[in-house]
């Protein structure tokens, strides 16, 4: 295993922390394929009751990596295709994990940081953190992790985020859906093992059950999940190689303001 994940393994809780502080724990191909195994290797373990997933450093995750990003500009229509469903495959194990994840959100949250968050079952942000879907300003949309945040904070809310691409603080998120709680920075560890408490008081098989029933009953499924993955790396794809999109990525990289922007 590389060193892009902090693991630790304690009284039965399963601590991950994204370890790429220097570039704010952005994705990039390795740490996605990296994460996914993690998840799917604890999710498999009978001795784990709980996971918490964070970031190393002041930043919770910043999405995507920019040279990962410079790569996929580049790419065809079909590897960017195949690169959107293996992030998707990591959204889908971490929305559907058999044990409860808590999000302990440390700091920012951009992109599919924020996919990250509303994948979790609890999300606890520090006070001064802000998110923001900004992939409009790209020229792209939040495509693969657009199920989960339409999930967490409603189809109303998504509508103006997406759209919009600003940044919000940890208030509004909030009061919209993406975090339960709040808190200081020096109260976040204490919030986190407040809510393992409770955790650690139900029966893990019945834990399982509860969360399998409240995505069912909301209509989400692995299968229809995964059909609306494909879906979604399609569309990403398609925009990331068109030419708004070529446009915006090319933008961002090189520091200056897209063409539809008036300076």
């Amino acid at each position: 295993m590389s060193d892009l994940l902090d693991i630790t393994i304690d009284h039965r809780i399963a601590r991950i922390a994204l370890n790429r502080p220097g570039v704010h724990n952005a994705f990039d191909d390795n740490l996605i394929a990296e994460l996914t195994d993690t998840l799917a290797k604890f999710d498999r373990d009978p001795q784990l009751r709980a996971i918490v997933l964070t970031g190393n450093g002041t930043t919770f995750s910043a999405g995507a990596d920019l040279n990962w990003m410079r790569g996929m500009a580049q790419a065809s229509e079909e590897n960017n295709r195949a690169d959107s469903e293996r992030l998707a495959t990591l959204m889908r194990t971490l929305n559907f994990l058999s044990k409860p994840i808590i999000a302990r959100v440390n700091g920012a949250a951009y992109g599919g940081g924020v996919g990250l968050v509303a994948c979790c079952d609890i999300a606890i942000g520090i006070d001064g953190a802000k998110f923001a879907l900004s992939e409009v300003k790209l020229g792209l949309v939040p495509a693969v992790i657009s199920p989960y945040v339409i999930a967490a904070i409603g189809a109303r809310h998504a509508r103006h985020l997406f759209v919009s691409g600003e940044i919000f603080d940890a208030a509004e998120a909030a009061r919209i859906g993406l975090l339960h709680q709040v808190v200081p920075s020096a109260a976040l560890d204490e919030a986190v093992d407040r809510n393992l408490h409770w955790l650690g008081k139900g029966g893990p098989i019945a834990q399982h059950e509860a969360k399998m029933l409240a995505l069912r009953i909301s209509g989400a499924t692995r299968e229809k999940a995964q059909s609306i993955d494909v879906e979604n790396a399609i569309l990403i794809s398609r925009l990331r190689v068109s030419a708004e999109g070529q446009d915006g990525l090319s933008a961002f990289l090189d520091k200056r303001p897209p063409p539809w922007v008036k300076e």
